[in-house]
């Protein structure tokens, strides 16, 4: 495996991590905020909040992560991406800091505070669209090169129904991902009020998911018919990724397994989003940027890749004790301490 791959590789693996952390936290401040506008807060509130105390701080590491490795590994993608993302990318940094700044003030200020809890809530809706843009415009058809530099035509992008169908994908993806764990951290605390309501919200969310998944696929053949071709070549990933949807689906509805249920759903995720990387390959922004034309020298290459690897062996046993000794507690998920 070249180098290439691998810097791509691990970058691909901590956007992952971070798709699925930030979903979570998204998605729960959603719920929270819904839950106060129609009066069933007292159901949910208090299971979201022993989740996000813990993790809220550290969710943003994987992105960290992503940013920095990708300008490391691959150069150039600041020249493109720098400037074509310069407002979406400022969009989605100031919502992340007045996403952080809210909790904090929801958590050690005003308690209860219904205005902090809603644009919280609303920020878990804002951040994943804008941050979906990027893979839109990495289709192409939506940059050109004036003057040797990247132009973004935002009219192509916003009037365009692949970036609708991927914004409603993202959104899709954050509610049901975080309403499935949630419907697990909330039977783990034996809470059943709590654990029946975020089951029906996890179903609910479920078929939406689908439909904007088959959605984006009809489009990329209209729009990128070379990355919809080589989509059609994983399509056994793809396959194996919706079975596991099923049998997610399936556990939720029976009402059985719901620590299961998210692993299945792990790994339906972590199938279909290898799957479109692998499909993407070799591009980063179609047709000006790929993997070859803007890798890093040699040297600097093995420096990220190690420190990467070592930055991803450190988090991720940092994760699980932070599962282990707070999430799933047994006294800390009753809320007994």
């Amino acid at each position: 495996m070249t180098h290439e791959l691998i810097g791509i590789s691990v970058l691909w693996l901590f956007l992952f991590g971070y798709v699925v952390v930030a979903s979570i936290d998204f998605g729960a401040g959603v719920f929270n905020a819904y839950s106060l506008l129609t009066g069933r807060k007292h159901i949910l509130t208090n299971i979201i909040q022993r989740y996000l105390s813990p993790v809220w701080e550290v969710t943003n590491v994987f992105l960290v992560f992503f940013f920095v490795g990708m300008v490391g590994f691959f150069p150039k993608t600041a020249f493109y991406y720098g400037t074509i993302l310069l407002v979406p990318a400022s969009i989605a940094i100031i919502l992340i800091a007045i996403r952080g700044s809210y909790y904090a003030f929801e958590t050690y200020g005003s308690r209860g505070h219904k205005g902090y809890t809603f644009m919280y809530g609303l920020s878990g809706l804002f951040i994943p669209a804008s941050l979906s843009i990027v893979l839109t415009i990495s289709e192409g058809g939506f940059v050109s090169i004036v003057d040797n530099q990247p132009v973004l035509d935002y009219w192509a992008l916003f009037t365009s129904p692949l970036t609708w169908s991927i914004v409603v994908l993202s959104l899709a993806a954050v509610l049901y991902i975080s309403a499935v764990f949630l419907t697990w951290y909330a039977n783990k605390a034996q809470d059943q009020k709590a654990t029946d309501l975020l089951r029906k919200y996890a179903l609910i969310w479920a078929a939406p998911l689908m439909i904007s998944a088959a959605g984006i696929i009809v489009e990329l053949r209209e729009h990128n018919a070379e990355h919809y071709a080589r989509m059609l070549n994983m399509w056994w990933l793809f396959g194996l990724s919706f079975v596991l949807f099923l049998g997610t689906v399936w556990l939720i509805w029976r009402r059985q397994k719901y620590g299961l249920a998210f692993g299945l759903l792990a790994g339906q995720f972590t199938l279909a989003f290898f799957a479109y990387g692998i499909s993407h390959y070799p591009y980063l922004l179609y047709p000006y940027l790929t993997l070859y034309d803007s890798f890093t020298n040699e040297a600097m290459a093995v420096a990220l890749i190690i420190a990467f690897i070592a930055g991803l062996c450190l988090l991720i046993p940092s994760l699980w004790l932070l599962l282990r000794l707070f999430l799933f507690d047994k006294d800390y998920v009753r809320g007994k301490s």
